[in-house]
């Protein structure tokens, strides 16, 4: 059995995935899987990875269904105890897996960690915003504002994926944040101040860009983590006034571009909540 799985979901992205797989082939700790999930590419993809010669690397091919389900099928087929990601546009440094594993062998009680980043925009580094730097400890209120572990940058245990349930495949944008909200809520994440992924933006075709109105899937992610009965009642209080900054901001931009049903079911999952869309009119407690 190997050591662990590093699972790459990709679509229509030859070059990007020749070189996500060739940072993993050159991994300085070789006891891994590499499985590339091609979820439906209509180019050259499949015909790329299947060119490349590894034992270590297998290419699985399904109809497109999306990330979360190609990740979810990656994981499926893998027998490996730990799961890493990849993102296709990402890279991994080579020492990335044996620095992470070795400090996950270190803290036996983490189960989820992650490494910082090196963030190229078009082409140039960049250096992040305070609020997108990356740390560990108790990360779900970070964790409710925006997406702050990478899934490029993220190992976990097979059995947690499992316990958690894996990624949401109703989910077309935001599917990682979902996850980590499940994850975090009960589990501490494990931080190695190391930049050992090499992570891509500004192209075309991210996905974040192609997906309108991304935090319309965030606030589909609180109400789910707050619907689950999983939180304490500081975690409710916290994912509840962030529900409601989200849905307001959404609401105010819904009704400018004319979209008033959008802004009615926000304002229904609102008062459901006993909340309010006007500043000041209701607490989050």
């Amino acid at each position: 059995m190997p050591l662990f799985a590093c699972i790459l979901p990709t679509f229509n992205r030859p070059d990007f995935t020749v070189r996500a797989v060739e940072s993993v082939l050159a991994q300085t700790l070789g006891d891994f899987e590499c499985i590339v999930v091609d979820d439906g590419s209509t180019d050259e993809t499949a015909g790329r990875i299947l060119s490349i010669r590894d034992p270590r690397l297998r290419l699985i091919r399904q109809a497109h269904r999306g990330v979360s389900a190609a990740r979810n099928h990656g994981v499926a087929v893998s027998s490996s105890p730990w799961i890493a990601f990849l993102d296709s546009d990402d890279l991994w440094l080579p020492q990335k897996m044996e620095r992470q594993l070795a400090f996950m062998a270190a803290h036996p009680t983490v189960r989820l960690s992650q490494t910082d980043e090196i963030w190229i925009r078009r082409g140039r580094r960049v250096n992040p915003m305070n609020k997108h730097r990356k740390s560990g400890g108790d990360l779900f209120a970070r964790s409710l504002e925006l997406c702050i572990i990478s899934p490029s940058a993220a190992v976990l245990s097979r059995n947690l994926f499992d316990e958690v349930g894996g990624f949401d495949e109703t989910f077309p944008a935001c599917e990682d944040y979902d996850l980590w909200l499940r994850i975090t809520c009960r589990h501490p994440v494990g931080f190695l101040p190391e930049p050992l992924v090499i992570k891509h933006g500004g192209h075309a075709d991210q996905l974040s860009r192609t997906v309108p109105v991304l935090d319309l899937w965030r606030i589909r992610a609180i109400d789910k983590i707050l619907r689950s009965g999983r939180l304490s009642e500081s975690q409710r209080c916290a994912a509840r006034t962030a529900l409601r900054r989200k849905c307001r901001i959404v609401i105010a931009g819904a009704l400018k571009r004319g979209r008033r049903e959008e802004a009615a079911r926000l304002q229904a999952l609102l008062a459901e909540y006993g909340l309010s869309d006007r500043e000041g009119s209701s607490h989050a407690s």
